[in-house]
């Protein structure tokens, strides 16, 4: 049975920071942590990506909860990179890349892909973009995922975003996308959201005790949804 969240949200009082306080604290931090010093360089004489030292959001949510949506929105509001996991694997299966066939087999069975692949994936995207903001969707899945990025990378996200929506209607809502996808069917979405619900909760409540998660109702429509975003990100953008 589907478990809400409802004791993840930061607490919003005047003797600690709300979540768009948070949020804020978080990017003018990032802004102002450009160092005048010269870059470290990697063996091919380009700075390493860590010196780049990019503004990284997470953005989390069960199938169907409108993470990429919502990302999209994002993306042509505050000019993020959008990264979704999802996508890169599923380009890599179609790529018939070395491990595209035990890959996809997880993927069709409601598992999770073995860490190190997504995080390099994702590693590869963000290092070749001359973007410096990433929304990375559907990342981390799991405590593994997250020790994993941090641990490959260096690097640990600067806003968390939280889609909270009810079983039903992430079920509802999958399964009337019909997008073709091998994992879009009721017994795979049904498998999807208990490993969600055992892998991803205890991220989620990570992410809420270091006061970087940003919990929204994902109940509404797209419109809805996104006034909820906004203030996130204007409170980062300024806008």
């Amino acid at each position: 049975m589907w478990r809400r969240v409802t004791s993840l949200s930061p607490v919003m009082s005047t003797s600690k920071p709300t979540s768009l306080d948070q949020a804020a604290s978080g990017f003018k931090i990032w802004r102002s942590s450009f160092s005048t010093e010269t870059p470290t360089m990697v063996k091919d004489g380009t700075t390493s990506f860590k010196e780049r030292n990019p503004f990284i959001t997470f953005v989390l949510g069960g199938p169907g909860s409108g993470k990429g949506t919502q990302c999209q929105k994002i993306v042509e509001t505050f000019g993020f990179k959008h990264l979704s996991a999802g996508e890169l694997l599923r380009r890599e299966i179609e790529s018939n890349s070395e491990h595209w066939s035990q890959m996809l087999n997880t993927i069709k069975e409601g598992r999770i892909v073995p860490s190190e692949v997504t995080v390099r994936l994702i590693q590869q995207e963000m290092e070749s973009s001359d973007n410096n903001k990433f929304l990375i969707d559907g990342f981390p899945r799991t405590e593994e995922n997250r020790i994993a990025f941090e641990q490959l990378l260096g690097l640990e996200p600067n806003v968390v975003l939280f889609f909270d929506c009810p079983e039903e209607e992430m079920v509802k809502r999958v399964l009337n996308r019909n997008q073709g996808r091998v994992d879009d069917n009721i017994d795979t979405v049904k498998k999807r959201l208990k490993v969600f619900e055992i892998l991803n909760l205890p991220v989620i409540d990570y992410y809420s005790k270091r006061g970087k998660l940003c919990k929204i109702n994902a109940v509404g429509t797209e419109d809805e949804i996104f006034e909820k975003v906004r203030p996130i990100f204007s409170a980062c953008a300024g806008k």
